[in-house]
C-alpha cells in the first residue's frame, strides 16, 4: 500500500508543469508554443534565456531526486526505483496535460544521481562535456541515456537496476526520436 501511494505521488511530482511556470515567472510565452515545444530546460533556455533554463532544469531534476531520496531513507533501493520510474512518467506522460509532457532528461538525471551518485556524477559530467563540444544539448541527453545502464551494469549493480536504468534510457531515447531525426539530417538546434 506505501509503495502505491509512492508511486501515485511520485508520478504527480513528476506532472509539475515547471517550464510554464517560470515562463510566468520571467514574463516569456508558454514554451510548449514557443521553439521546439518541448516543456523542457533546453528550449527554456533557447527561448526565454539561459537563467530561465537553469531553473527548470534544477526544479526537474528535483522532480526525480527528491520521490527518490525519500524513498531510499524511508524504504529502499527498489521502492526507490519504483518512484524513479513513476516521477520520470509523470513528467513524459502528465494525465493534467493529456501526457503531451517533456522528454524527461533533467527529472531521470535527479533521480539517477540519488540512485547511483558516482554514476549519476560522471553523466552529469560526460552531459556537459558532450554539450561544451557539440553545442547539441539532445546529443548530451542521449550520450548519458546510454551511458548510464551500461555503466551500472560493468559497475555490477543488480540486473534488475539495470533493467530499470535501461528502462528508462529507452523511454528518453523514444522521447529523442526528432531530435535523433535532425541530428541525422544535421539540422538540431544548437546551444
Amino acid at each position: 500500500m506505501l509503495l502505491a501511494l509512492g508511486v501515485i505521488a511520485s508520478y504527480i511530482v513528476g506532472t509539475f508543469p515547471t517550464a510554464q511556470l517560470v515562463a510566468r515567472l520571467v514574463g516569456a510565452d508558454d514554451p510548449t508554443t514557443q521553439g521546439s515545444g518541448n516543456p523542457g530546460a533546453s528550449n527554456m533556455y533557447r527561448t526565454a534565456g539561459k537563467r530561465a533554463g537553469v531553473l527548470v532544469g534544477v526544479i526537474d531534476a528535483l522532480k526525480g531526486a527528491v520521490p527518490v531520496g525519500i524513498a531510499l531513507l524511508v524504504a529502499g533501493r527498489p521502492e526507490a526505483h519504483a518512484v524513479w520510474v513513476a516521477a520520470v512518467a509523470g513528467h513524459v506522460w502528465p494525465v493534467t496535460r493529456r501526457l503531451r509532457g517533456g522528454k524527461g532528461v533533467a527529472t531521470a538525471g535527479g533521480g539517477g544521481l540519488l540512485i547511483s551518485p558516482l554514476i549519476g556524477i560522471a553523466c552529469g559530467l560526460l552531459f556537459f562535456a558532450v554539450v561544451k563540444w557539440g553545442r547539441v544539448a539532445a546529443l548530451g541527453s542521449l550520450s548519458i541515456a546510454i551511458v548510464f545502464p551500461v555503466v551500472s551494469a560493468i559497475a555490477g549493480r543488480p540486473v534488475w537496476e539495470v533493467a530499470v536504468g535501461a528502462g528508462i534510457a529507452a523511454i528518453l531515447v523514444v522521447r529523442h526520436q526528432s531530435n535523433i531525426r535532425r541530428l541525422l539530417a544535421r539540422d538540431e538546434a544548437t546551444v
